[in-house]
Formats: structure tokens, C-alpha cells, sequence
């Protein structure tokens, strides 16, 4: 899979983000040079755990044949020691269920075993970039 992004001409920072057919709008808060138009990395980022916890949680409660009626999810940023080293994401997920105390930790343990929250903790991320000159 690739994920797209091309500069919307016009505009200080923002850009188009293009992940299979689905189109964000992306650009930098106001501080930071950009109009505030849409999220910015650090938000994606927060965003991806919050969607994978709640999507692996609803999808292991149909899989158990377990009815959640509602289900929301936040999440906290504390980005005050990132320069040093330590970012922090504290996940509230508020869940609507019958369910038992047994399956309510059964819950627990999907959410902790979400797919992005074991790629930002126990996983090596190798990244290359290349800067090309020219026109897209």
C-alpha cells in the first residue's frame, strides 16, 4: 500500500493525503506557520492508536458474538518530553456492553494488543527517505 500526499498550491503547509480512495486535508497549526486546515503528523499519529484500539476492540467483541452498543474512544498527548526522549498517550475507551468481568478484561487485553500500539512499542520501524529533484 501507498500513502500519497501532495502540497495544496496556494496555502502556507497543507496538503492533501491520499491513503487508498480516501482524501484528508493535512496542514500545521497556526504556530507553526500553517492555517490549521486539518491535523497535522503528531495528530495522525495519536489518531491511528485511538482508531486501531477501538477497531480491534469492536472487531474481537463480533468475533466473540458480544454486542457493544456504543464505544468511544480518547486520546491524551503529552508531548512535553518528546525532545528527550518520552511521548505520552494516555487511552480512555469508554465502551457500552453487557458484558461479564471475564470478557470486560478479555476487552482489555485486544485493546493492549491493538496492531499500532505494538508498532509504537515493540516494534523496529526502519524508515529511508530519498529527496528528488524535479516535478512530480
Amino acid at each position: 500500500m501507498t500513502v500519497e500526499l501532495a502540497r495544496i498550491q496556494g496555502t502556507p503547509m497543507a496538503a492533501e493525503l491520499h491513503i487508498r480512495e480516501h482524501v484528508l486535508r493535512v496542514d500545521a497549526p497556526v504556530k507553526e506557520g500553517g492555517e490549521d486546515t486539518g491535523p497535522e503528523p503528531h495528530d495522525l499519529y495519536d489518531a491511528a492508536l485511538a482508531s486501531c484500539k477501538a477497531l480491534t476492540v469492536l472487531w474481537y467483541a463480533r468475533h466473540k458474538g458480544w454486542t457493544i452498543q456504543d464505544l468511544k474512544t480518547t486520546v491524551e498527548r503529552d508531548a512535553s518530553q518528546e525532545r528527550t526522549g518520552t511521548y505520552r498517550l494516555a487511552v480512555r475507551m469508554q465502551i457500552q456492553a453487557d458484558l461479564t468481568d471475564a470478557q470486560w478484561a478479555e476487552l482489555q487485553r485486544a485493546a493492549e494488543n491493538c496492531p499500532i500500539h505494538k508498532l509504537m512499542t515493540k516494534v523496529t520501524t526502519e524508515i529511508s527517505t530519498e529527496i528528488a529533484r524535479g516535478v512530480p
